[in-house]
């Protein structure tokens, strides 16, 4: 029998639509179908405390169970056990806050625990290879394109790439007339970024620990896929917030925890992968209040 996604592809040929594979949660109609499951799925999810949550979990050393990230209250709706269906190398479960919505990783990884990923040379070998190639360059130009003039002419601008990993934005930023600054956790893709001219300002560590990226007058800080790997995201939007100027820009890319993608696939969606802790939805953001103690909405 023919799996639904074969199924769609067949109808997209009959349709006569060509080009890469098919996704069935792109065709017409699919929200009729994905949209009542994920209700479905949420109406059965129970909210339950964290000291009940607790109970039954076996927490690793580099975990630390917390509430969620955005509204500071203790309740969460367990929703996923993702998994790393490849190799087996990883798993972890997710939870649903039941006001704000937002997705997390609980048990969550510590903070000062971070960095851990990141610290050996096989994260830039990552970052240099398929990852980084022309795909994230076409993302970055279909993302500036929609902004417009901000991206156009850099003259000179101060920019901040928040991750900015082993420079490919850094470099995009340079040749558009920029003073690109950058910042990461991984030694060794702020070593193969400082290769190049355009990574002469990327440093190791956080903004603070760098006296000419803690001045701030930034006009535009970028976090390019970096959202969901952030432990303490709502600190994290109020320091780089701090570092712009009055009129600065901060934008933000990351894995949308509203799409169709994730309601049709669960825990199969590739938005779940080893070092994402959080996943965002367009309207989470706004359940954070930047100025001051994080908050509940409604």
């Amino acid at each position: 029998m023919a799996t639904l996604a074969q199924r769609a592809e067949a109808h997209a040929r009959r349709l006569g639509l060509r080009g890469p594979r098919v996704r069935p949660w792109v065709l017409p109609g699919a929200p009729l179908v994905h949209e009542p499951r994920w209700r479905a799925r949420l109406a059965a999810a129970r909210p339950v405390d964290l000291d009940r949550y607790r109970r039954g979990l076996e927490l690793h050393e580099r975990e630390v169970l917390l509430p969620r990230h955005l509204c500071g209250a203790t309740r969460v709706k367990p929703l996923f056990h993702v998994r790393d269906r490849k190799r087996g190398r990883w798993e972890y479960r997710v939870v649903r806050c039941p006001d704000c919505g937002l997705l997390y990783r609980s048990p969550g990884i510590r903070p000062e625990r971070l960095g851990d990923p990141y610290a050996g040379d096989r994260y830039g070998r990552f970052l240099t290879g398929h990852y980084g190639g022309s795909r994230r360059l076409r993302r970055y130009r279909l993302v500036m394109r929609a902004f417009g003039p901000l991206f156009d002419r850099g003259d000179g601008r101060r920019l901040l790439d928040y991750g900015c990993g082993a420079g490919l934005f850094l470099q995009v930023a340079d040749r558009r007339g920029f003073e690109p600054y950058g910042v990461d956790l991984s030694p060794a893709a702020i070593e193969i970024a400082r290769r190049r001219p355009s990574g002469r300002n990327a440093r190791l560590g956080a903004p603070e620990d760098v006296p000419e990226i803690a001045a701030g007058g930034f006009d535009i800080v970028t976090l390019w896929s970096v959202l969901a790997h952030l432990a303490e995201p709502v600190r994290d939007l109020r320091r780089l917030r701090a570092l712009l100027k009055p009129d600065g820009v901060l934008l933000i890319l990351t894995v949308n925890a509203n799409s169709l993608g994730l309601k049709a696939h669960g825990d199969r969606w590739n938005g779940f992968t080893a070092n994402h802790l959080a996943f965002f939805h367009p309207r989470a953001v706004a359940y954070a209040d930047l100025d001051g103690p994080a908050r509940a909405r409604g």
